[in-house]
């Protein structure tokens, strides 16, 4: 979440960039600040009474060795009607700092100055586009009836075990499923990220540090007797490792990976569009996480892309880069960069990366911090990536890669699955 001292120091130029994101913040800052200065007032009168309480009880303790009994008694009552007042206060200002809490974790966080304008994602910015886009001709099959042939992903008998959303990998399908999940492993930890078999279920503070609670409830399987949750994604559990930890600064960047299955409900979600491995409520994905110093945040930004970009070449997907709009753009996220691969069958980009600094958004929620050379505590910048979602990378390659007589495995993955077709 944002910091309040920065909302109320920079209060227009925050209403001006969150229109960006099509959100009207101008009422919630107002109400905001306006707690957020009862807040100060409150403190400063407990604290001007507590000094006062403080002065009286040394003035009594002298007086009762001066043997002035009357006069100490006198200001005895004098320090219980201030405690009654210091009572009722701490009630105020418990009050009014969890009314202030609940408005902060309304408000977004504050996109990047690159951060297009635009209410969907229609209107997202197409930054690059690599590679050629195959021409199947007109006997090409989507993945889903692909799949069927090869006995590979059964899609019924997961609706059968659990329901739609939920696919079986088989056979092959399986194998390169694994490949696919060690590839992106090995690059990732080639590049310097530490691999991480983090909880597949978080608690509530874990939701929270990343913002996925209070936003994202209706998304996420909850176990409600425990309370836990299914991950969404790699980055809460592995994030939340740094949740109140002072970072020294000789450590940045902080580089993680892991790989997990990630759970969805995706409600609402229906048609052409969710076929097949479009869209699961259960997927793996291999995540990259990095905790960096604020000035260099950006710069990490760029080579997280970067990396993303030549897995998809080493892959031989066509593939393209948008910077996100603020209509499309997270509650969380500064600025984001999707990954999107061509899938030839389908004739549509896929969405197989998100690419994201929060700056300090989480790390105020997570108490993430480091100190600086003038031993001041200040906000670590956290930022993740998708690297890569298997469920559409699979489908762009069973499409892609299709001929007369198979599918054809791309040439870096025949050493992890140990076969070159299917």
């Amino acid at each position: 979440m944002l910091q309040v001292a920065y909302i109320r120091e920079h209060k227009e130029e925050v209403i001006k960039r969150l229109a960006i994101k099509n959100f009207d913040a101008k009422d919630i800052i107002e109400e905001l600040i306006a707690l957020d200065e009862k807040r100060r007032n409150t403190q400063s009168e407990n604290d001007a009474i507590l000094a006062d309480s403080n002065k009286l009880s040394k003035e009594i303790g002298m007086l009762y060795k001066s043997g002035n009994t009357e006069e100490a008694n006198a200001k005895k009552a004098e320090t219980a009607e201030l405690k009654e007042k210091t009572k009722a206060l701490h009630i105020v200002l418990s009050e009014t700092q969890e009314a202030l809490q609940n408005k902060l974790v309304q408000i977004p966080n504050v996109p990047n100055e690159s951060v297009p304008a635009g209410k969907s994602e229609e209107d997202n910015e197409i930054i690059s586009q690599e590679g050629t886009l195959p021409n199947l001709g007109e006997n090409a099959k989507p993945h889903w009836e692909l799949v069927a042939e090869k006995n590979i992903i059964d899609f019924e008998l997961g609706v059968k075990i659990a329901g739609a959303g939920f696919p079986v990998y088989r056979g092959k399908g399986a194998r390169l499923q694994r490949a696919l999940i060690n590839y992106f492993l090995d690059k990732n930890t080639d590049a310097g990220y530490e691999e991480i078999m983090p909880p597949h279920l978080v608690n509530e503070a874990s939701g929270f540090g990343t913002g996925q609670l209070p936003d994202k409830e209706g998304q996420m399987y909850h176990a409600t007797e425990d309370n836990l949750y299914l991950i969404p994604t790699a980055e809460v559990p592995v994030t939340n490792i740094f949740r109140d930890v002072i970072v020294k600064k000789e450590n940045f960047p902080i580089k993680c990976t892991a790989y997990t299955p990630c759970f969805r409900r995706e409600a609402g979600s229906y048609g052409k569009d969710v076929r097949g491995l479009n869209r699961l409520h259960q997927f793996d994905k291999v995540e990259i996480v990095q905790i960096q110093h604020p000035e260099e945040s950006y710069k990490t930004l760029d080579t997280m892309v970067e990396h993303v970009a030549n897995i998809l070449r080493e892959l031989g997907l066509p593939f393209r880069i948008l910077r996100l709009c603020g209509g499309d753009l997270s509650f969380t996220s500064a600025l984001t960069f999707d990954f999107e691969v061509y899938s030839a069958a389908q004739d549509k980009w896929l969405e197989v990366s998100s690419v994201s600094n929060f700056e300090s958004y989480q790390s105020n929620r997570l108490k993430l911090r480091f100190k600086d050379e003038d031993k001041k505590t200040k906000l670590c910048h956290s930022l993740n990536g998708s690297s890569l979602a298997l469920p559409r990378i699979m489908a762009a390659l069973l499409e892609n890669y299709q001929d007369a007589d198979g599918i054809n495995i791309p040439a870096v993955l025949v050493p992890y699955c140990g076969f070159d077709k299917i």
